[in-house]
């Protein structure tokens, strides 16, 4: 009994006299970072995830194999995003997210250098397939000409047809794909787009505001399963940046008061 008296007077003493430790930061509002590594947790461990990859690309097969029943005064394509369409870089959200940090400019370009990023499911599947039946493929991605190197091996490692510099087309001037895609289909029949983001597939959604983007994709409705295949991708994209307002200077406790807006609940 002694010695719980003792003890107990012990915690009480440190209890009063130990001051709050002004090395140890307050803790910061991080709803876009801890958002993103939760993000990346269904990403990479919900079944329900795959599955609706393998569901994009099926339908994508089968929107394939009903364009070679119609005639083509062009060689048919293709266009396809990379990141969260073809490729999975949820490892970099991850790495991000545990330092405290979002997305960075050098941390990304890092990251693509590796060569690293994982496929998405059904995708390789579903390219093999289209290339089989002699439809062209080309990549149009918003990474920089700089990473270039890096995405073909990432890409040529897991034997994407089509995965050259002809058909591997970079941002040059602008993060808008239109001109790039209307390049394309100058020369080709182009059959079908893939993306996770809007601006994927037409410049209908580029910068546009939140409202402006929902009502565009009301009114394009009857695209989205036949010409346009869309990928999940919940960690970021136009939608987050349309929140925003395409400001990618706030601050963490701006994005966190923006997230907070705009969300709704009981």
């Amino acid at each position: 009994m002694k010695k719980i008296k003792f003890f107990l007077l012990i915690v009480l003493f440190y209890a009063c006299t130990t001051q709050p430790n002004s090395a140890i930061p307050a803790q910061q509002n991080n709803t876009t970072v801890d958002g993103k590594l939760w993000a990346s947790l269904f990403q990479q461990c919900a079944a329900e995830y795959r599955a609706l990859c393998f569901q994009a690309y099926q339908i994508a097969q089968l929107r394939v194999e009903m364009s070679l029943h119609q005639p083509s005064s062009k060689p048919r394509a293709v266009i396809t995003d990379i990141d969260e369409t073809v490729l999975d870089n949820s490892p970099y959200a991850v790495h991000q997210s545990l330092l405290g940090k979002d997305y960075e400019p050098a941390s990304w370009a890092d990251w693509t250098s590796r060569a690293q990023c994982d496929t998405l499911s059904g995708s390789l599947s579903f390219f093999t397939y289209a290339a089989s039946k002699k439809v062209k493929i080309f990549y149009i991605t918003n990474r920089d000409e700089k990473e270039r190197a890096g995405t073909l091996q990432n890409l040529q490692h897991y034997g994407f047809p089509f995965a050259d510099n002809d058909h591997l087309i970079m941002k040059q001037t602008t993060s808008s794909k239109e001109s790039r895609r209307q390049d394309v289909m100058a020369k080709h029949n182009v059959i079908l787009l893939l993306g996770d983001n809007l601006s994927d597939f037409s410049a209908l959604f580029d910068k546009k505001t939140t409202e402006e983007r929902l009502s565009a994709t009301q009114t394009s409705s009857a695209l989205f399963g036949n010409r346009f295949i869309v990928l999940p991708n919940p960690s970021y994209g136009d939608w987050e940046s349309a929140l925003y307002q395409y400001n990618y200077k706030l601050t963490p406790a701006q994005k966190d008061s923006v997230i907070k807006k705009n969300v709704k609940g009981y």
